[in-house]
């Protein structure tokens, strides 16, 4: 860097991260991430050996980047997953629960990257709300499709439904207040992570007419909102 201090000096700011100040080096103040400087009154300050610590500042600082990463290959694909959420106990039409809530209209969707279907948009969000239903709804049904890939540390699962990084795969309920105007205003939410359901359950419902089934009350104490998964068949009325 180089910049007029005074009326009559300029001064040369060189990065040399192991070279302290002496001699013709002095300490740079205010020289950006220079930490020497070589003070120039005269064309003839600019000599051999000013030029021989340019020459080296420039060395040190311009190393060629380093090699780049091979793209990471997305782990095999095993095949689809069918999740259903299944969610009882809903809160009611107003959030918090009571005549004094402040959210007089809420629903609770299903969040989704595709645009595909119909979908509330969520403020501040890069996703949708879709499949909105109201708070006072005796219960609750949201069917989502999973891809599930294998790796090295296990299932993984990715498609439109599914949220968060590798070891934190989720499907996400968004509770808002719907106000009419095509959004849904995100109030709190209930994360259903993927990644804490027993491998052996993702692997029976993975066989032909199986889903996997999550079981959520959705409102009361933390106990009492209790998440359970569970394999199935397809078929109406069928448990396991």
């Amino acid at each position: 860097m180089v910049q007029a201090t005074t009326k009559s000096r300029v001064d040369l700011g060189l990065r040399l991260e192991h070279e302290r100040p002496g001699g013709r080096l002095l300490a740079a103040r205010d020289l950006g991430a220079a930490t020497v400087r070589i003070p120039l009154t005269r064309p003839g300050d600019l000599d051999a050996e000013a030029l021989g610590w340019l020459h080296r500042a420039y060395d040190e600082n311009s190393a060629p980047p380093p090699a780049r990463r091979p793209a990471r290959r997305p782990a095999p694909e095993l095949g689809p997953l069918t999740v259903v959420i299944e969610g009882t106990g809903l809160p009611g039409p107003g959030w918090p629960p009571g005549a004094a809530g402040k959210h007089r209209n809420l629903h609770i969707a299903l969040c989704t990257k595709s645009k595909e279907q119909p979908a509330l948009a969520v403020p501040g969000k890069p996703w949708l709300a879709t499949e909105p239903v109201p708070g006072d709804a005796s219960s609750a049904r949201w069917e989502a499709p999973v891809t599930v890939r294998r790796n090295t540390d296990g299932f993984d699962f990715s498609g439109p439904y599914v949220r968060g990084d590798h070891a934190d795969r989720h499907l996400f309920l968004a509770w808002g207040d719907v106000p009419g105007d095509g959004t849904l205003r995100l109030i709190r939410g209930s994360k259903l992570k993927l990644t804490a359901v027993d491998p052996r359950i993702i692997e029976e419902a993975m066989r032909p007419g199986h889903r996997l089934v999550a079981r959520i009350r959705l409102a009361g104490t933390q106990a009492e909102r209790a998440l359970t998964w569970s394999a199935e068949p397809a078929g109406p009325g069928a448990g396991r």
